[in-house]
């Protein structure tokens, strides 16, 4: 995959840089803040090659792409100068509900922390499966080592959330960083620890501060940088122009830090631990209630992107218990159920096609990552994706009944099951995995039943046509026997994908198709319907028929680099066309010149929507002859 091209293509589609305020990612998707969001064109984002699925949520325009997500981030993020592990700032006069806002902040702030806090987390899995396997003793230094360097990101998290905090609420990260070390600062810690031995309080001149300690905590900082970006802005008016460098640091700092040392901080801990608080009575109560809820309910979240408002819950019970048997537990069963629904696709589907998405998609569900399995199986068969609600359910509420503890965060699947070693025993990795194993069998039982081939569907009405089936032999495009006939777009020789030397089209990972080596720059529509995409290059089009097959045109390899020189497009998106009109007109020889080859696949993006793509033989060809037929 060519992710500059995609990139590109994805800016241009949803305003361009102009009209975007921030951008970060998360494992699988890009989270843009849009100053404008009627100006993204949606309908064309999720048809774009690459593209997954777009979802508007939560203050966020969400492009999912799966795990190359960081790739295609880099690009954009260059384009728009965003940093590279943040970059949503503040958007003026953005008018959004209280709800889209706190989870567009809550998101912003957690997601570019998420990779520290997953790699503490697996460091911990490792070393609880090395003291369960005997390799390594709790007395051992290699034990100490491990410990402190997983615990790092956990005792330093308000550090690394004021950075992220700072940049959404667009006020200095250093500062920030700041704020965060004044609340752990060792001597603040030992200040504290004396305070609550002898009772006498500390004080910054006449202001009390509470004794608490930060290490681990969440809350206090977010609290304390919101309240740096509103001092700051002060803090520069006021500050004189010749000694502002100076100044404009010192009140900010002094005046944040006071009061998130004397009153935010105190604040966001005392709400830390209500929640700590509430977890308890919910686990003596009824702890099976909402592991069940959000066990069935997590891919309709993870489908909004609301799911990261519900992590941070997660990771401040832990913090403060030492455990999470909330969020965690019922994100696990839910992921592998979604696995589980996945595979159980793979294993009914008489698609090829399917098959290999279903697989491989149900493979990174079980270890974590769900939106593949989501969006390329789930959500597009309806079936899979109520069957996994089911099994997540299920096993959320097994996993509350037996009150199964998380001890190490990380992305919940197969790989961070040892996160459940702790305590004196194996009690709750065995019932996590008894729980992970219920969802699954659960989920693919009812998936398996419940799924059914959309071809199936479509060969029984087909199976009921009448004769006016015979009237769709007037398309040009569209054969006899139902199938579409895709023609040659200019003249040269047809050759089989697996003779284009770029394993994207060779590999079919965008589909199946044919290719051509052009004799003549002449390029003419392969299909009567419209013209859904002309790349900015100019180098590409992307052109859908009126019996719905949906083409790409893609002229050249790595010609996305000539920038459109050579190019000349013909047509516009949105133009109807015939096949036969003229779409493009290139000069092959220039192209040649820079060092390109020239070779034209012809893909249909759409395949797996298809019951078969079938290319003739290669030879020599002429426009309007067929090249490749598509059975619906």
């Amino acid at each position: 995959m060519n992710y500059q091209e995609l990139g590109d293509k994805i800016l241009t589609l949803v305003g361009g840089k102009e009209n975007v305020a921030g951008l970060t990612h998360c494992a699988t998707r890009l989270r843009f803040n849009l100053k404008d969001e009627a100006k993204a064109q949606t309908a064309t984002l999720k048809k774009t090659p690459g593209v997954l699925g777009v979802v508007v949520s939560g203050g966020q325009y969400q492009i999912v792409i799966g795990n190359d997500v960081n790739h295609v981030y880099k690009p954009i993020a260059e384009k728009c100068d965003l940093a590279q592990d943040g970059g949503a700032g503040k958007n003026e006069g953005e008018k959004k509900s209280i709800g889209a806002r706190l989870i567009d902040t809550i998101t912003g702030i957690f997601t570019p922390v998420l990779p520290a806090i997953t790699a503490a987390g697996m460091l911990k899995a490792v070393l609880a499966l090395l003291v369960a396997f005997k390799l390594v003793d709790t007395t051992a230094s290699t034990y100490q080592v491990i410990n402190f360097m997983a615990d790092a990101a956990f005792y330093f998290l308000p550090i690394l959330l004021a950075n992220s905090a700072a940049k959404k609420f667009g006020c200095n990260p250093y500062l920030a960083m700041m704020l965060g070390g004044m609340l752990l600062h060792p001597n603040f810690v030992n200040m504290v620890t004396a305070s609550q031995e002898t009772g006498e309080a500390i004080k910054l001149f006449f202001i009390p501060i509470y004794n608490a300690s930060y290490s681990s905590s969440v809350i206090p900082i977010i609290l304390t940088v919101w309240f740096m970006s509103l001092v700051e802005p002060i803090a520069d008016r006021i500050s004189p122009k010749a000694i502002k460098f100076f100044t404009k640091p010192l009140i900010t700092a002094l005046v944040a830090g006071a009061v998130g040392l004397a009153v935010l901080g105190p604040v966001g801990y005392i709400i830390a631990s209500w929640i700590a608080s509430g977890v308890t009575a919910l686990n003596t109560y009824v702890s099976w209630l909402v592991p069940l809820i959000l066990g069935g309910v997590f891919p309709l979240l993870v489908m909004t992107g609301t799911h990261y408002g519900i992590i941070p819950i997660g990771i401040n019970n832990r913090m403060t218990t030492g455990f999470d048997t909330i969020v965690y537990p019922a994100n696990l069963a839910s992921n592998i159920a979604q696995g589980a629904a996945a595979f159980a696709v793979a294993v009914k589907t008489k698609k090829a096609e399917v098959r290999q998405v279903a697989s491989s998609a149900g493979i990174t569900a079980v270890c974590g990552i769900t939106e593949p399995a989501l969006y390329g199986i789930n959500m597009r068969f309806k079936t899979p994706l109520i069957s996994a609600c089911i099994g997540g359910a299920c096993g959320g509420l097994f996993m509350g009944l037996f009150t199964v503890k998380n001890y190490g965060g990380g992305s919940p699947g197969l790989m961070t099951l040892p996160g459940y070693i702790g305590g004196d025993s194996l009690r709750d990795l065995m019932l996590a995995c008894v729980g992970a194993a219920l969802a699954f069998a659960i989920t693919f039982v009812i998936s398996f039943v419940l799924y059914k081939d959309p071809a199936d569907e479509e060969s029984q009405d087909a199976s009921s046509a009448d004769a006016s089936s015979a009237e769709k032999t007037q398309d040009p495009d569209r054969l006899s026997d139902g199938a579409t006939n895709i023609c040659a777009p200019v003249k040269g020789r047809l050759v089989p994908l697996s003779k284009v030397n770029d394993p994207t089209f060779a590999e079919e990972i965008l589909g199946k198709g044919a290719a051509i080596i052009p004799e003549d720059g002449h390029f003419v529509s392969p299909i009567k319907g419209t013209v859904q995409t002309v790349f900015g290059t100019k180098h590409a089009m992307g052109l859908l028929s009126d019996t719905g097959v949906e083409v790409l045109l893609h002229v050249g390899l790595d010609t996305v680099k000539l920038n459109g020189k050579y190019y000349e497009a013909l047509v516009k998106d949105g133009d109807k066309v015939d096949v036969g009109t003229p779409i493009l007109k290139v000069d092959l020889n220039g192209v040649k010149s820079e060092g390109y080859d020239v070779i034209t696949p012809v893909i249909i993006t759409n395949t797996m929507d298809c019951g078969d793509v079938i290319a003739v033989q290669e030879g020599d060809i002429s426009p309007r002859e067929t090249i490749i037929k598509v059975l619906k």
